[in-house]
């Protein structure tokens, strides 16, 4: 029998590099995937969907952006399988290249005027193929930021691929912000196009950011004393079933109120309070882009007072913001809408998306860890974010008050508040401990160092 000590892995690169690698790998995944919302509101409708009532046609484009999220839990199982076993680094790159090529696709895409029924057949299919490609982004953008970080600023390098996410509503809205500005028979024949063909230079810049970083440390630690399962899905379901419905469900306030603010609102101001829609675009182009630097902040607290007490403070918030967003948006002012806006976007999105990254991922050990936290977001997306802007539309038709949607905003946060409250007190994220390799028969035996 031989004994040798093999080390923990030690981190090779700076971990301000990978996430920033992360974040703008994200930002741009995201850029192309919020393009589908502001272009299910003020496009596709009547581009797809030309024979049907406004409002059937308005549902009927907010579901074509609802079936991505159908989709990402097949990309969280696949980019999570391969991400756990193979390389994280390398499932971000093949993430990226797919989101790229549908949303490519799409801006040449031709209109029901043209091909007839195929034309919302392909839309479907190719907001699928963004919906498995953004199912492996969040949580190995995640994962890389995460596991290069040094153990007191964990949150914080986390927060980075969170905050990609509002520089995609950023960069999406003031893309439409630029072609709405043409007259509308421009728009409507070509215009609208531009963002999603101009997508192919952001992902190009993406994927040589996200080539020049090194895998993750904990990765390769776990690599290196055999710790990988053979199937992460089947082994996440056995052993971490509670750290699954926590993460699925502490997502609900959070992910409710964003895509509330920032696609249905978008409807919303345009078609209730009759807000001209370069207006509510700029808006919510303001409210997110503070909402980048607020995420970060956010993360800084968290690792000073805890994920777990930050995230359980921000459903708090989000219930006290819920009607006021709405008071605010329906004075129908400028200096109204956006105030609304910051209050939804940097100040109570902050607080409760901030440490989600951080949150879920440390509920997860690193052999199970990409494919648990990929699963536990996608879940959460599938029950709160693609149903936001659909059912926010249906109460407001229903009841004839904003009062319904933020009521909807409140009972989201209730349940993540309670989710958050099964969630065991922050511990510090894995680290592969100091380890004794035993060799027995030709076999490799890994024992703890007590």
């Amino acid at each position: 029998m031989t004994t040798t000590s093999t080390p923990s892995n030690t981190t090779s690169q700076s971990p301000a590099k990978v996430a920033f690698a992360s974040f703008v790998g994200t930002a741009v995944e995201w850029y192309d995937y919020f393009l589908f919302g502001t272009a299910a509101v003020l496009i596709f409708n009547h581009q797809f969907f030309p024979d049907l009532d406004p409002l059937a046609a308005t549902l009927a484009s907010l579901s074509t952006f609802a079936v991505a999220f159908v989709a990402r839990p097949l990309g969280g199982i696949v980019f999570g399988h391969f991400g756990d076993k193979v390389s994280r680094k390398t499932m971000l790159v093949w993430s990226l290249l797919a989101m790229g090529i549908a949303t490519f696709a799409i801006g040449l895409l031709p209109n029901y005027a043209t091909i007839g029924a195929w034309a919302p057949v392909l839309l479907v299919f190719l907001r699928v193929v963004q919906g498995i490609a953004v199912g492996g982004e969040w949580g190995g953008a995640v994962l890389m930021a995460l596991e290069h970080a040094p153990e007191n600023k964990k949150s914080f390098y986390a927060s980075w691929p969170q905050a990609g996410v509002p520089a995609g509503v950023v960069l999406s809205s003031f893309a439409f912000y630029l072609v709405q500005l043409l007259p509308d028979d421009q728009l409507n024949a070509w215009g609208w196009r531009l963002p999603f063909l101009f997508s192919a230079v952001l992902i190009a810049v993406g994927l040589v950011i996200r080539l020049k970083i090194t895998e993750s440390p904990e990765f390769e630690d776990m690599k290196a004393q055999r710790m990988e399962i053979k199937v992460p899905l089947f082994e996440m379901l056995r052993t971490a079933k509670r750290p699954l419905l926590i993460g699925t469900f502490a997502l609900a306030g959070s992910n409710t109120l964003f895509y509330v603010a920032t696609v249905y609102l978008l409807s919303y101001g345009t078609d209730a309070v009759q807000f001209d829609r370069g207006t509510v675009l700029l808006a919510i182009s303001v409210g997110a882009i503070i909402d980048i630097f607020a995420i970060p902040l956010v993360a800084i607290l968290a690792d000073k007072f805890g994920r777990r007490t930050m995230m359980i403070f921000g459903s708090v918030v989000t219930v006290v913001a819920a009607f006021p967003i709405f008071w605010l948006f329906n004075t129908g002012t400028t200096w109204g809408l956006f105030t609304a806006l910051i209050l939804a976007l940097p100040i109570a999105h902050s607080f409760v998306y901030a440490t989600v990254s951080g949150f879920i991922a440390t509920l997860y050990q690193p052999e199970v860890r990409f494919t648990g936290t990929s699963m536990s977001y996608q879940l959460g997306g599938i029950l709160a974010s693609a149903p936001a802007p659909i059912l926010s539309t249906m109460l407001f038709a229903e009841f004839g008050t904003y009062a319904a949607v933020a009521w909807y905003l409140v009972i989201a946060n209730v349940i993540a508040f309670l989710a958050v409250l099964f969630a065991p007190k922050d511990r510090p994220t894995h680290q592969p401990s100091q380890q004794t390799v035993v060799t027995v028969n030709d076999s490799i035996v890994l024992q703890e160092a007590r």
